[in-house]
């Protein structure tokens, strides 16, 4: 795991999560011997890791944030619990036989690595809506038709196989346990946990049939994959019960805690045709990385206008969406679906329909609605992940995304194991669009189908440029101050002392930024920072005045700091977060840095910047710069006024190092 290519601190975070696939993994990481026996079991094993075992390659060496090694950390294995992945089966009744193996390859995988799943079908059709209501014992056969087609292609597999479950849904009479903001509860629950636990402890894949026994009368009622995914995550979640007056304190502690400590839901999985939530400034672009506690209710609104636009603007773009819905082929057998009201005759009829781009959106919407409900009741350190069947069933070198980013040589990772192991998006959400374009033939791939999703964390910005564009001060304005009451002087020191491992002269660099500060970025609780500032280059010419607009376009945007607390480089996606935010929010024309040459970060910022270079070296016996932009266009005067700034702005640490910060 430590050759992995997808790098050291992942492997170790795995880990020290997951119970190894072999025990060879628990003791000997520095054995050569044991690394070797390691990979002969993850061969024998069948898992298909796409390369993530292999010797690694210079291109395969994605960057990471850190300034510093991590430690070695494990865990008792012994005490580890049950780890789950709640996985959206949306429309198998589309999915030829062919693709369903290979799913059923890929679930049988991932609980060879740790993660158990449960599979909820989603039949997702009109015609199947109909039907539920009307006929709800002739619609729970045919869910339960396509509920033995995934438990075939899961047994296939070899394993431990897997199990339907049509019986563990109940529906209560009342719907009046809901809270305004969190579906902590609802009128679907689980009523048998044992019945859904116990195969998962064996190693079993339970596939779950949304139907649903009333408490009164024991009514067979169809239920929506949506309500039965949420009374999963709740009864997994250890929310199994409203309590009541009646109830003792300490035994209802006691209930909750025995229902919490052995199992674990990691993961929300959702796989569905037209793949991941949709980039609202274009359709054929998918979002990569989705951080819902800044993100999720203008990703929403987003969606909403452009279901509202008129639709003749959006005629590609509902094409290519449509296009990923597969057409029903000789692969998949003639089934009763094929002939009664569930699956429409021809796919082409669903593009053609004026109303294809209402029923994508509202598809998107309520994937969306449904992962930020499920993550709201899950611990922060549980995801969710969005992609098409087909890339959950492709193998090394046969999907979509194995041409990304510019890379022909590095095998495909298969995005639900690659998410697993590393706990992240397989390509960085702030490597630039261009790069996630680039192929080794030059054919730019149109999208990007996986979406990973977290609650994350909340953007702080000061001022805020999303109510007013920073600009740069004029004699007349005030611009931000370090010492403003709703910044936490002393929590923005101990991050940037934390990142850079070296002490800050406060009252210095607060002299030096009191004039010139543009605004300041802070991700969560101060566990990332970007402080921005506007730099005049020292090469102005005396007719060029402050206050003037040709002062102010001469005026620098400069990236002072950018710091990322240890124990959150290289996870969680706190810098991937604070520099969209910055290049997107703050500074979308473009903003200029520079970092020290030896700099472990530079590769990071190599990928992202859009133009670097490395400052010459006019003092003997110390160190360079390299200068990065992400600015279009930079030559002439604007990069004289870049580099001008990059030599000569100061540094403001207390250390007495005479290293560049």
């Amino acid at each position: 795991m430590r050759g992995s290519t997808s790098g050291k601190r992942e492997a170790k975070a795995y880990l020290s999560r997951f119970k190894p696939p072999s025990p060879q993994v628990k003791n000997g990481l520095n054995s050569k011997h044991s690394r070797i026996k390691k990979t002969e079991s993850h061969q024998i094993s069948g898992v298909n890791l796409g390369g993530l075992f292999l010797t690694a390659r210079a291109v395969d060496e994605s960057p990471i944030f850190s300034q510093d090694t991590v430690p070695r950390t494990f865990v008792d294995i012994s005490s580890e619990p049950l780890h789950v992945a709640l996985v959206g089966f949306k429309s198998p009744q589309l999915i030829d036989d062919h693709t369903l193996q290979g799913i059923g390859l890929t679930l049988s995988q991932l609980a060879k690595l740790g993660l158990n799943c449960i599979v909820v079908v989603d039949l997702q059709d009109e015609g199947a809506q109909k039907l539920s209501s009307e006929q709800p014992l002739l619609w729970r056969s045919k869910v339960i038709e396509q509920a033995d087609r995934v438990v075939s292609a899961i047994e296939r597999q070899g394993g431990r196989g897997a199990r339907r479950l049509d019986s563990v849904i109940g529906i209560s009479p009342t719907k009046d346990e809901l809270t305004p903001s969190v579906k902590i509860r609802g009128d679907v629950r689980v009523i048998h946990r044992n019945l859904l636990l116990a195969p998962l402890r064996r190693g079993v894949v339970p596939v779950v049939v949304p139907v649903g026994y009333t408490s009164l009368d024991q009514k067979v009622v169809a239920v929506s994959a949506k309500d039965a995914m949420l009374a999963l995550t709740r009864e997994l979640a250890g929310i199994v019960r409203c309590s009541t007056p009646e109830d003792d304190p300490e035994h209802l502690l006691q209930s909750i805690w025995r229902a919490q400590r052995g199992v674990s839901l990691d993961r929300i999985i959702i796989l569905d045709q037209i793949g991941g939530i949709p980039s609202t400034s274009n359709m054929k672009d998918s979002h990569i990385f989705i951080n819902l506690e800044q993100e999720y209710e203008a990703i929403c609104d987003g969606l909403v206008r452009l279901r509202d636009s008129p639709k003749t603007k959006m005629q590609d773009e509902v094409a290519h969406r449509a296009s990923r819905l597969p057409t029903l082929g000789t692969g998949n057998p003639r089934s009763e679906f094929e002939k009664g009201e569930i699956v429409p005759a021809s796919m082409q009829a669903l593009k053609d329909r004026q109303s294809a781009m209402d029923i994508i959106i509202e598809n998107h919407l309520n994937s969306l609605e449904l992962v930020h409900d499920a993550l709201a009741i899950l611990p922060t350190s549980s995801s969710a992940l969005l992609t098409t069947p087909q890339e959950a069933a492709s193998s090394s070198g046969h999907s979509s995304l194995a041409k990304m980013p510019g890379v022909g040589t590095r095998p495909f990772r298969n995005p639900l194991i690659h998410n697993l192991l590393t706990d992240k998006p397989i390509f960085s959400s702030s490597l630039p669009r261009a790069r996630l374009l680039q192929s080794t033939n030059s054919t730019p791939n149109p999208s990007t189908p996986a979406t990973f999703i977290k609650r994350g964390m909340p953007l702080t910005f000061r001022p805020d440029p999303r109510i007013e564009a920073w600009k740069p001060p004029t004699p007349l304005s005030l611009p931000p101050q370090l010492s403003d009451p709703q910044i936490d002087l002393a929590r923005l020191v101990h991050l940037i002392e934390d990142s850079f491992s070296r002490t800050l002269d406060v009252q210095r660099y607060m002299a030096r930024v009191s004039q010139n500060l543009a605004g300041i970025i802070i991700a969560g609780s101060y566990e990332g920072a970007a402080i921005l500032t506007w730099e005049a280059p020292p090469n102005l010419p005396s007719s060029v005045l402050p206050g003037t607009p040709a002062y102010a376009a001469r005026m620098v945007p400069y990236l002072d700091k950018f710091a990322v607390l240890k124990r959150s480089q290289g996870a969680g996606g706190v810098a991937d977060i604070v520099f969209n935010a910055m290049v997107r929010d703050c500074f979308p024309k473009g903003v200029v840095w520079r970092s020290r040459r030896d700099n472990p970060v530079n590769n990071w910022y190599f990928e992202r910047a859009k133009g670097t270079w490395k400052i010459p070296i006019k003092e003997q016996g110390t160190q360079g710069w390299t200068m990065f932009w992400t600015t279009e266009g930079v030559d002439g005067e604007k990069f004289d006024d870049y580099a001008s700034v990059c030599r000569t702005v100061e540094t403001s640490w207390a250390d007495g190092k005479k290293l560049l910060d």
